[in-house]
């Protein structure tokens, strides 16, 4: 059912409204309420946003699911992590910020060991909340407000609706699969889940040159995708892929984009000698590992985080030169939940992303 609120006016004459309309996780284990909140005014560096779109996350699910000690935070906050948007006003010691921005979503502290090395997606100060609606407000609503334009990304005139996707689907598959770009030539590789991220890592093995690419999702129009965006093969069933990778020796890298149980315990059986697996997804499975268990020789386990601010400048770049492209699904504001439902229910195509303000 759609929300009855009327939504105040983004853009009033004569300056930023006092409130407006937020779909915010107001307790641990209840879907996102919509509800007024006040419209932030920035201080110091901060740099306040319309915003244009947003794209959902699989993320948001686990967070609505969440049970109370189940996070390192506290709610209620703004949900919506996947930001690109229009800066509209900022402090007295922000750095200047026009034209549409992409949000990089991790909010480090920027004086770490790893923030100085430009690893701020492993910022050692983030113990808690992680940044835009991860514990902080985030992007379901009209106004989003950003500590600082160091964690801003300028996407020149690329849509915005194409754009939000990647800077959370886009940067967490580039930043799975940078590390192993040296190495695909020849390679065989396991795409496992063909969704929000899954179809993006397919795009971001084009110009490499993998001796087989294996996909794995239930779903028949992901299969489609996963064919349509180059795969060699694209099965239903981690069993299956099994069954095909035993006679190609297993696969030099597996990225698991699902994280379920299933997955997971096929790594032992998917993986060749001197392979890795990336664990990505984070759907309820574990992988034990041990020197003396069943994983091959020579095995490699990752499970990356996110993406840096500078991933995300070279995911922009990838999407300018039309080397990348989200597949979205665009709704409402008051459609939100609709898309959530459908998110759960594995009915999206590519990225569900918001517009506020259409």
């Amino acid at each position: 059912m759609s929300p009855s609120h009327t939504r105040p006016d983004p853009a009033p004459k004569g300056g930023l409204p006092d409130t407006m309309l937020a779909w915010r996780l107001v307790e641990w284990g209840s879907a996102a309420e919509y509800v007024e909140v006040p419209v932030p005014r920035p201080v110091g560096e901060q740099v306040l946003l319309r915003v244009d779109a947003v794209g959902l996350c699989h993320s948001d699910l686990h967070l609505m699911d969440a049970k109370p000690g189940d996070m390192p935070f506290e709610a209620p906050f703004t949900l919506g992590h996947e930001i690109v948007g229009t800066p509209v006003a900022h402090g007295p010691d922000a750095a200047p910020a026009t034209g549409t921005m992409a949000v990089h979503g991790v909010w480090g502290c920027g004086d770490c060991r790893q923030c100085r090395r430009g690893r701020e997606n492993y910022c050692l100060g983030l113990s808690a909340a992680i940044g835009a609606g991860i514990g902080r407000d985030g992007g379901l609503t009209d106004y989003v407000l950003v500590p600082s334009a160091r964690h801003l990304v300028p996407c020149g005139d690329a849509d915005p609706v194409a754009t939000a996707p990647l800077t959370d689907a886009g940067l967490t598959a580039y930043h799975a699969l940078a590390p192993h770009r040296d190495v695909l030539d020849g390679a065989v590789v396991a795409v496992l889940g063909i969704g929000g991220l899954g179809h993006l890592a397919l795009q971001l093995l084009t110009g490499t040159d993998p001796a087989l690419v294996v996909a794995v999702d239930p779903r028949p129009q992901s299969r489609q995708l996963a064919r349509d965006l180059g795969a060699d093969v694209a099965l239903s069933s981690v069993g299956d892929a099994t069954d095909l990778l035993v006679r190609h020796d297993g696969a030099d890298l597996v990225l698991d984009f699902v994280g379920a149980p299933d997955t997971l315990g096929a790594v032992p059986r998917l993986l060749a000698a001197g392979g890795t697996a990336v664990i990505v997804g984070s759907a309820g499975g574990e992988l034990g590992v041990s020197k003396k268990g069943g994983l091959p020789r020579g095995w490699g386990i990752r499970a990356p985080f996110w993406g840096s601010r500078s991933d995300l400048i070279e995911v922009m770049a990838l999407a300018s030169a039309g080397r990348l492209h989200a597949e979205t699904e665009t709704y409402s504001m008051d459609q939100t939940m609709l898309a959530y439902e459908r998110l759960r229910a594995g009915s999206i195509r590519g990225r569900a992303v918001v517009v506020p303000h259409r």
